[in-house]
């Protein structure tokens, strides 16, 4: 009835719906530590859902952002760290390369550690928007409906953060 594709496909909706639902569950806390925790397991639905549509690079950073989300609450500002996150994230990318289209999940990788190690407040949410717009499009070429939305609402969150803590500061 259904051939390996069409399975993987759905696999991959599953997963990516997963995510976004993990994702909406964190945003809505006012935890942080619920949140980070949250965001750990939807980056293992990410990663899932990138193997299921064999998209390798990206399912590899997803797979290391859980990684960068533990480090970056224990070594923030470190910038060893950061390079050595960085460095992996690079050399997973160099692994799993298979098409043009890993450039945005690269550069999504490379601009969310930067900020989440380096910045803080309005500077380290301005790379996270663009890291998330970056996975919007990773997202949007493997074709996922929930990893769509689910950094779409990544992208709209962090934008009304930005402006609420730009408002709180005057």
């Amino acid at each position: 009835m259904f051939d390996d594709f069409s399975m993987r496909w759905l696999a991959g909706q599953l997963f990516g719906l997963v995510a976004l639902a993990l994702c909406v569950a964190g945003f809505a806390s006012k935890r942080d530590d619920r949140l980070f925790f949250l965001l750990l397991f939807a980056n293992v639905a990410f990663a899932l859902q990138f193997v299921m549509f064999r998209s390798w690079v990206a399912a590899a950073i997803a797979a290391l952002i859980v990684l960068r989300i533990h480090l970056v609450r224990r070594y923030k500002g470190h910038v060893t760290i950061m390079l050595g996150v960085a460095a992996a994230t690079v050399v997973a990318a160099a692994l799993t390369w298979t098409a043009p289209r890993d450039l945005w999940a690269l550069a999504a990788g490379l601009i969310g550690t930067y900020g989440m190690f380096m910045l803080a407040g309005i500077p380290m949410r301005w790379l996270l928007a663009v890291a998330a717009f970056c996975w919007v499009i990773s997202n949007l070429l493997v074709g996922s409906f929930g990893g769509t939305l689910a950094e779409a609402l990544i992208l709209v969150t962090n934008l009304i953060t930005i402006v609420r803590l730009h408002r709180a500061s005057r």
